[in-house]
């Protein structure tokens, strides 16, 4: 099979940097264009440093100088509308890593975003693959979806598919990385270290974008609350999902079979034997989501723990599994690789 050339804009933040990394050895990829506006001519090891030996540089060419098979944007939401629409015209199909094309209501996007969308006439394909697969196929532009959003809505699909909850609190603690590569007072070392820091309490952008998608199954009205917190580790979200059951006569072992069964044919969810609880750092690294720690207390109230690594299954690695699917490619090409525990 000939290889795929592939584009990524805005190359320079952590998102850009593990694209470049996982691309890298994937067997059907060749990286052809990388941009960045304020780092052109530059190698891209003097911001990747894990990228020696890469022989690529950062560039800035227009749109219409584009010319891939495929282009994945990683540009902050607001820039990215502005170019993907000239990309489509070029005949390239686009993996988005911003929020700009989650939404299928525009009204939502510019409510919680507090901007205008430029462009409410193009339509994406939510880009989570186990629900969306075969929409993902035939889609010339994706929305990747958000990191918070992957792992709440993997730890909750079973249960809302089922209609056994109607409300559900996601208590989601992240690493720093997911702030972005641009440095900021939330992320200084004397204020993140040693410390745990609730954000956006009851106003997450992410939120309506969990919603959205969770209204689909089941029976279509489940409400959701939404806390993220900023954790002392670089890497990794750690969601707890918090539900109670409508039904009183399931058991904790009963979930855990329907969690088995749901993921059964998923490479990259895996609901963890013995039911155990999921580690960062068993994922830290891998574009693997684990669920497990699903107990069940006197009252009826369900926890389901998931962890993902927001750089990888919560963003670039999702991202290429999406291109995978585009293409025909293997699901785990260029990311059939393990966690990197401890």
């Amino acid at each position: 099979m000939s290889k795929i050339d592939v584009g990524i804009i805005g190359a320079s933040g952590y998102t850009g940097g593990e694209l470049m990394r996982l691309l890298v050895n994937h067997p059907h990829v060749n990286i052809k264009t990388v941009t960045s506006r304020a780092n052109e001519g530059k190698p891209v090891l003097t911001l990747h440093p894990n990228l020696e030996g890469v022989e690529l540089e950062f560039s800035n060419p227009d749109p219409s100088d584009v010319d891939c098979d495929i282009v994945f944007s990683a540009l902050p939401h607001g820039a990215s509308m502005k170019l993907v629409p000239e990309y489509l015209d070029n005949s390239m199909r686009v993996v988005d890593l911003s929020g700009d094309f989650r939404f299928s209501d525009i009204k939502t996007y510019e409510k919680w975003y507090d901007m205008e969308h430029l462009h409410p006439e193009l339509e994406a394909v939510f880009g989570l693959p186990e629900i969306n697969r075969e929409h993902i196929k035939d889609a010339n532009l994706i929305a990747n979806p958000g990191c918070f959003p992957t792992g709440g809505i993997l730890s909750s699909l079973p249960i809302v598919e089922e209609q056994l909850v109607d409300r559900i609190i996601l208590d989601s603690k992240s690493g720093v990385s997911g702030a972005g590569i641009k440095p900021s007072d939330n992320t200084h070392y004397p204020t993140c270290t040693d410390n745990i820091k609730p954000y956006s309490i009851c106003n997450h952008r992410h939120t309506p974008e969990i919603r959205e998608q969770l209204r689909n199954f089941g029976s279509g009205d489940v409400k959701v609350s939404f806390t993220p917190h900023l954790v002392p580790v670089i890497r990794g979200i750690l969601t707890t999902n918090h539900s109670f059951l409508l039904k009183s006569d399931i058991t904790a072992d009963d979930i855990y079979n329907l969690y088995r069964d749901y993921y059964k044919d998923e490479t990259f969810v895996k609901v963890l034997d013995d039911n155990r609880i999921p580690l960062l750092a068993s994922v830290r690294g891998s574009n693997y989501c684990q669920i497990g720690g699903i107990s069940l207390d006197d009252e009826d109230q369900l926890v389901v723990v998931s962890a993902i690594d927001n750089l990888v299954k919560g963003a670039s690695g999702q991202a290429i599994q999406n291109m995978n699917i585009m293409f025909g490619f293997k699901e785990t090409d260029g990311l059939d690789h393990l966690g990197l525990y401890p």
